[in-house]
């Protein structure tokens, strides 16, 4: 075992401070109720700051579209993946593909997908520029998904990594495993941010 490696492997990534150069609202929002709300004002200062190009997206945990509009301004092609049934974190438990899919008709570069992130990422094996996870905010399912965010993207963005202690021991694992540059953005619920190293 190489000294790297080694390093990696027995130490918790540090979390860096992210700090936003430019706030920026995008052109097109949903107006509804969300706990991303914020969030918005960073993404294309997020997309700038790691150079990301701006062809795929992917969102796991779409919840009611918030996210998934605010991703629409930056990337050409956005895919949105929830179950659109809630979670034990979530406050809505009902079933909500349909008035979700309504919502979003007007945003013709969102593809939504009613599944389980397990039935997705066992059979997806595109390259994303930016992965976005906000599933149910437990350890393991963050960690699962979040590792195969990690494997195919550029950059893996995680919310709620103030609200859910679990979600950002995860991501600090993940940083750990892969070996990426983990940052945080503590604003709204908390913003975690994994980047790949550039060779």
């Amino acid at each position: 075992m190489g000294l790297r490696t080694y390093i990696r492997e027995n130490f918790i990534a540090d979390i860096k401070p992210y700090k936003p150069k430019n706030f920026r609202k995008p052109e097109q929002m949903l107006e509804i109720v969300s706990a991303w709300k914020g969030l918005e004002l960073i993404i294309a200062d997020i997309i700038e700051q790691f150079n990301l190009p701006r062809e795929r997206c992917i969102e796991f945990g779409v919840e009611f579209g918030y996210s998934a509009v605010v991703f629409s301004n930056y990337f050409k092609f956005v895919t949105g993946v929830d179950t659109f049934e809630g979670d034990v974190h979530t406050a809505n438990k009902e079933e909500h593909y349909a008035q979700t899919r309504e919502r979003l008709a007007p945003y013709q570069n969102i593809q939504l997908v009613k599944s389980d992130y397990k039935d997705w990422i066992a059979k997806d094996e595109q390259r994303y520029n930016l992965a976005h996870v906000d599933i149910v905010h437990n350890y393991t399912e963050t960690f699962e998904c979040g590792l195969w965010a990690a494997q195919h993207s550029d950059c893996t963005i995680f919310h709620d990594t103030e609200s859910f202690p679990e979600v950002r021991r995860a991501v600090k694992d993940l940083a750990k495993k892969t070996g990426q540059r983990l940052y945080n953005y503590p604003q709204h619920h908390g913003l975690g941010i994994l980047v790949a190293k550039k060779n």
